[in-house]
């Protein structure tokens, strides 16, 4: 108890020193890092992050592009998750003072050449952005949404530059974002006049910049001046991007007192203005769910009720040899199917998922994956679902051994640590090797991808025996029937009844509970927005469970209605065909609402969300199967067999 009480007042003393709570309506979360208090003077430095584009998603180090350098480049120190997204966060020749506003402040001087001329015109072409960072809050640009007045939206970093055409000519020009006005909003303590920055924005101008005489650090701009008070706030003499042009980087700052407290400074970014088709996302899903509860409620309570009773009051032979429906196959129901070893992988591993996506979604509805741990929400079920492999091991040895009572469970526990884990890597390596081609930073550097095979092999595997051995070694639970020696034949099905049609059917209520949210998820993926709904994504994730249980519990027992006691692999097959949907509207919205016309952009699209669709098919398969597995022993359990 003395331990006990420790580790609790350690807890209490962790967070009163380092952690602010923030409540919303969608949940709350905690900053994730302690806040940092800067004085008046005090340096400030901007960090750079890697260059995005919607249209191409390859990103790009910041510095492979013509911008103004640092004497020596560091790079920060980054998670896990953070590499797998691409970030490559450096140091920038961007020095704030804290409290102090500047005005047109020259960085530096570039002149362009062909490579670099061209390098700017494609970043441009492919409207990629710039981000950067200030105290751990990324660059963002405010634009008022037209169709709601007072209402404002924060996009990730700005955009490189922009294309256009001059009065009375016809070829289109390419100009760059050399100057930027940032603005950057804090909150003052009064008694320690301290402060701490809670906002970072920017707006972003195109000016052909002019200077008297010759260049040199000191040299006076004339488009711009400070001491003439003289500021950019267009963009009407733009800076042109020509092999032999000179660029002059310049920038405005400006501090705005603010009363967002450093708590809170995350709302803004993550303002949801449209809740209200989230909750009708979860109402569409809530009547799904109604309407199968309601289906299962009556088979459960109306008809197998009836179904044993008339059962259970048969008495005589006659009687006995007129039985129709589900208790006909009760010699047959638990046969074992065809190939046993690898549905007993697959519900081993699709445990496994549901594991990890079970914890990674409590741990961000309490708030510990801050939207501030960039990476954290990846680094998190990565090392999740490694640490599941001890669910996986023993969910798998413990189904082979209740449908083969045999005694090879290691090579189960091999075939559960392998081939799922092998699939998605090799799928990965596949990408990775094809992002590599393309020169992006988005490539997993080969320590990376050393360090994912050594988390796989080192801890992954030896849990999943662990796992193995011990749900090996639990006595396999008894059938609640006997199974006949010899087969039951089973009589022709209606066209309904038809495995692949019922399988595909089954899927389409489990996806329809969760399309609505799943839009939300690839804007947030493909279109780089801010996502931070996991209250709504929980709800979502609950009725999804529900769902795909009801679905299958529902078409299974009409399957065994019809005399047809093959559930094993159906069952799985059932739930886990939502799966089949998801990658179809992932190819809906890829022709819809993205403009990636690259085929490599492409490959890497359908390449990543056919992974997805992957592990969505063994997390509701697996589902499914231990719904239809509870199912079948609950009702042959409730009758007497002679």
């Amino acid at each position: 108890m003395a331990k006990v009480r420790i580790l609790i007042v350690a807890l209490v003393f962790f967070f009163s020193l380092n952690v602010n709570v923030n409540v919303n309506v969608n949940g709350f979360y905690l900053p994730g890092v302690a806040p940092q208090d800067f004085q008046m003077g005090d340096a400030l430095m901007v960090k750079v992050n890697k260059l995005t584009s919607t249209k191409t998603q390859l990103p790009y180090s910041y510095y492979s592009l013509p911008y103004c350098r640092p004497e020596h480049i560091v790079d920060s120190a980054e998670n896990l998750g953070e590499v797998l997204r691409g970030d490559r966060i450096e140091n920038s020749p961007f020095v704030f003072k804290m409290r102090e506003s500047q005005m047109c402040a020259a960085v530096c001087r570039v002149k362009l050449d062909k490579k670099t001329a061209k390098a700017l015109k494609e970043k441009i072409a492919d409207e990629y952005r710039v981000n950067m960072i200030l105290d751990n809050l990324p660059l963002v640009v405010p634009v008022k949404r037209p169709d709601q007045d007072n209402v404002v939206v924060y996009q990730h970093g700005f955009h490189v530059g922009l294309k256009g055409i001059f009065v009375g000519k016809k070829e289109e020009k390419y100009f760059i974002h050399n100057h930027l006005t940032f603005t950057v909003k804090y909150h003052r303590d009064i008694e320690t006049d301290s402060s701490r920055i809670v906002g970072f924005e920017v707006k972003p101008f195109s000016i052909k910049h002019e200077y008297e005489g010759q260049w040199n650090e000191k040299a006076r701009l004339t488009t711009c001046d400070p001491h003439t008070k003289r500021a950019v706030t267009n963009s009407e003499s733009p800076q042109e991007v020509e092999e032999g042009n000179e660029i002059i980087f310049t920038y405005d700052v400006d501090f705005q007192e603010s009363e967002v407290k450093w708590a809170s400074r995350w709302d803004t970014y993550l303002l949801m203005a449209d809740d209200q088709i989230h909750w009708f996302s979860i109402v569409n899903s809530m009547m799904i769910v109604l309407f199968l509860s309601g289906m299962v409620a009556m088979i459960m309570l109306r008809t197998l009720y009836r179904d044993i009773s008339n059962y259970n009051q048969l008495e005589t032979h006659e009687e006995a040899l007129e039985e129709t429906g589900w208790k006909l196959v009760h010699g047959d129901v638990f046969r074992p199917p065809t190939n046993p070893e690898l549905l007993s992988v697959y519900a081993g591993t699709g445990v496994q998922c549901f594991g990890m996506i079970l914890v990674t979604m409590i741990f961000a509805c309490l708030g510990f994956l801050s939207p501030s741990n960039r990476g954290g929400l990846m680094t998190a079920m990565l090392l999740l679902w490694v640490f599941m492999g001890l669910l996986a091991g023993y969910a798998s040895a413990r189904l082979y051994k209740t449908l083969r009572g045999g005694t090879e469970w290691k090579k189960i526990a091999l075939k559960t640590a392998i081939m799922f884990p092998a699939t998605i890597f090799v799928a990965f390596f596949v990408l990775n090797a094809i992002i590599w081609g393309q020169k992006s930073s988005g490539a997993v550097p080969f320590g990376t991808m050393f360090a994912l095979v050594v988390l796989w092999f080192g801890i992954s595997v030896p849990l999943v025996f662990i796992g193995a051995y011990i749900g090996f070694r639990k006595p396999a639970p008894e059938d609640p029937v006997k199974t006949n020696k010899i087969p039951r034949q089973i009589p022709i099905q209606a066209w309904y009844m038809n495995p692949l049609f019922s399988i595909l059917i089954g899927g389409i209520l489990p996806f329809g509970a969760v399309f609505i949210e799943l839009f939300f998820i690839l804007t947030s993926i493909w279109l780089h927005q801010f996502y931070y709904i996991f209250g709504f994504l929980f709800i979502v994730f609950i009725i999804l469970i529900i769902t795909c249980a009801e679905i299958t519990v529902v078409l299974c027992y009409f399957q065994l209605c019809s005399e047809d006691y093959q559930w094993w692999w159906r069952s799985y097959l059932t739930s886990g065909s939502s799966a089949v949907y998801l990658f179809l509207y992932a190819a809906f919205y890829f022709y819809t609402k993205l403009e990636i016309t690259k085929l490599v952009s492409g490959i890497l699209y359908f390449g990543y969300m056919l992974i997805v669709s992957y592990v969505f098919f063994v997390f509701t398969g697996a589902i499914g199967f231990y719904a239809c597995f509870w199912f079948t022993r609950l009702i042959y359990s409730s009758v007497k067999i002679d």
